[in-house]
Order: structure tokens, then C-alpha cells, then sequence
């Protein structure tokens, strides 16, 4: 019994991490607010202990800061850090789509290809209009430029690479703001440049990319 009520609440804890991870990278949970166990527990379900666990856990991908004996509290949002993990993303971003151009494979254009098409598609409707699809651009946008370095051989490289792309999405959910259609040229740039195993043109161009981003937050004010 001790050992299935562990396992159930192994469970909860996964859905739980995912859940408060996914608010505070959508701006449910807004920078600076303090986390507190007791209304956590309420909302999310888990146990004050399975909470701490997770609460750690992301202190460690610097989406929450520890205060000691003060507790929690989702980490701030600063142009300073914004430019931070932008550069880390770009340097992660850039070895690893060196290193899938490389070396990937019919299957691996296939991804790129599939990844490419749904991201555009979402794009368009963006465009004309229907701002309800944001959080599901969020998504194909990751999925995207996960396709474009998954062939590059290392499983450490792309979990950390996409820890880091949340926390750079994170800042784009709080500028809750679309950056039109020069995104959606850079992401057919990125394809193209892809498909021709152009290493150093789709570098410059995700250099670009990235850049641009964080330009057009900053630009919005809401950081």
C-alpha cells in the first residue's frame, strides 16, 4: 500500500510540475508573485512536500527563485535576463542545427518539412486575425526549431536547448503580442536554408531571428 500511494503521488507531482511550469511559461503565473504552498496545493493538487519538490526542481531551470526561509516566488522578468537566455539559446541553437545539417537524414527533412507546414499554416491564421491561436503557435514554433536540430545526436543538448527555449517563450507570452509576418519570413528562411544544408546561412539568419525577438518584446513595453 506504502508503495502505490508513492507512486500515486509521483504521478500527481508529474502533472503538477508540468502544470505550474506551463502557467509560468504561458504568464498564468506572473513574474514576482509570490508561491505560496497552502493556495498551491488547492489549485494544483499535490502534497505542501511534493510542492517543495517541484518548486526546486524549477529553481533549477531558473523559472522560480528560492528565498530561503521566505519561500518562492516566480523569477522576475528583466530585459537584462531576456538578452541572457536569448545568447544561451543561440549558442545551444546554433551547434546543435550545425550538427543536424550534418548528419540528418531523409526521416529528419520529413520532421523539418511536417514541423515547417503546421507552423506556417498557424501563422496565416495569426495574421488574419485569430489571436486565440497564440498559444498554439508557441507550440509549433518550438516544434519547429526542435525538428531542425533533432538530428543533431545528443539528447543532453536537446533537453537543455528546450529549457531553455521556454524560458525565451516565456518572455514573448508576456509581451502577448504576435510579431507579424517578418517571423513567418524568417521561418521560411530557416526551412529553406535547412533543406540546402546551408550551416553558415541558417546561423546567420537564426542570429537574426533571435536578435529580432527580443527587439520586438522589448519593444512592446510590457517587460
Amino acid at each position: 500500500m506504502a508503495d502505490d500511494k508513492q507512486l500515486a503521488e509521483e504521478g500527481i507531482g508529474d502533472i503538477a510540475f508540468r502544470r505550474i511550469r506551463d502557467d509560468i511559461v504561458a504568464g498564468v503565473l506572473r513574474p514576482g508573485i509570490k508561491l505560496k504552498l497552502d493556495a498551491l496545493k488547492t489549485q494544483y493538487g499535490a502534497s505542501v512536500s511534493t510542492l517543495r519538490e517541484i518548486l526546486n526542481r524549477l529553481a533549477s531551470e531558473n523559472f522560480v527563485v528560492a528565498e530561503g526561509q521566505r519561500g518562492f516566488e516566480v523569477a522576475p522578468a528583466t530585459a537584462e535576463n531576456l538578452r541572457e537566455v536569448a545568447d544561451l539559446r543561440l549558442l545551444l541553437e546554433s551547434h546543435a542545427i550545425r550538427l543536424s545539417l550534418e548528419t540528418g537524414d531523409l526521416d529528419w527533412e520529413g520532421r523539418v518539412v511536417a514541423a515547417h507546414h503546421k507552423l506556417s499554416v498557424v501563422e496565416a491564421q495569426l495574421l488574419a486575425g485569430e489571436i486565440d491561436r497564440t498559444a498554439q503557435w508557441v507550440y509549433y514554433d518550438f516544434a519547429f526549431h526542435n525538428a531542425l536540430i533533432s538530428a543533431c545526436g545528443s539528447r543532453t543538448l536537446l533537453d537543455l536547448h528546450a529549457s531553455v527555449f521556454d524560458r525565451f517563450i516565456r518572455y514573448h507570452m508576456l509581451a502577448a503580442s504576435f510579431r507579424g509576418s517578418a517571423v513567418m519570413d524568417d521561418h521560411r528562411a530557416l526551412f529553406d536554408l535547412a533543406m540546402r544544408r546551408d550551416a553558415e546561412g541558417i546561423v546567420g539568419k537564426l542570429t537574426s531571428h533571435i536578435r529580432s525577438g527580443v527587439d520586438y518584446v522589448l519593444s512592446t513595453g510590457r517587460i
